[in-house]
């Protein structure tokens, strides 16, 4: 496994506390849904981008409470940001492309890029340029299930489910039904002891 430094290392993951459960996440979902509707005086030119992997289904979420609320459907894109990191190089010799799939113009269109952690920035700056080589959105906000501080750059959601004060050497793992079987936010503490 490769460290956020980018170094090799063999982490051991310790699950410290749960901090949502499945009912806190779609409470969360559904207070950044209202928000979302509130702060854009509705949907008109309304469009979400879920940040692959875990970013997609709480997109897809969203999407579907914004629709329960407003009775519109909102179309939601996939983005994949890999080629646009600035660790690439650190990440693997081989980086797992998972792919975007944006069935829609993104010109002139108010969207909402969601993903489950904010950390450095650094993914969300990846995002940004991303969605500038695919058109020229009107307005670009962020849709974040956890907060968990320590920013590199200076990137501030617009929605946000949770603030979770963490140390350096923790890690917050958000897990959906789509992917883990489970919907709920855990933190772990990684056990550093194998650093090579």
């Amino acid at each position: 496994m490769i460290n956020h430094e980018g170094r090799r290392c063999n982490l051991e993951m310790v699950e410290k506390a749960e901090i949502m459960d499945e009912q806190a996440m779609q409470r969360a979902i559904t207070r950044i849904s209202h928000e979302i509707i509130e702060k854009n005086k509705g949907v008109e030119e309304l469009v979400l981008i879920g940040i692959q992997r875990r970013g997609v289904p709480l997109a897809q979420r969203i999407a579907s409470k914004i629709k329960e609320v407003e009775g519109t459907e909102i179309s939601v894109g996939i983005l994949d940001i890999t080629l646009y990191r600035d660790d690439l190089s650190l990440l693997s010799e081989h980086p797992v492309i998972n792919g975007t799939e944006i069935g829609f113009s993104i010109t002139g269109k108010k969207i909402v890029l969601v993903d489950d952690v904010l950390y450095t920035g650094r993914t969300v700056r990846a995002a940004i340029d991303a969605i500038m080589d695919l058109g020229r959105p009107k307005m670009i906000q962020l849709a974040i299930l956890i907060d968990r501080g320590h920013r590199e750059l200076p990137i501030r959601a617009d929605y946000v489910g949770k603030n979770v004060p963490t140390s350096k050497n923790e890690v917050v793992h958000v897990k959906v039904k789509e992917i883990d079987g489970v919907n709920k936010v855990v933190i772990s503490n990684q056990d550093q002891s194998n650093v090579e």
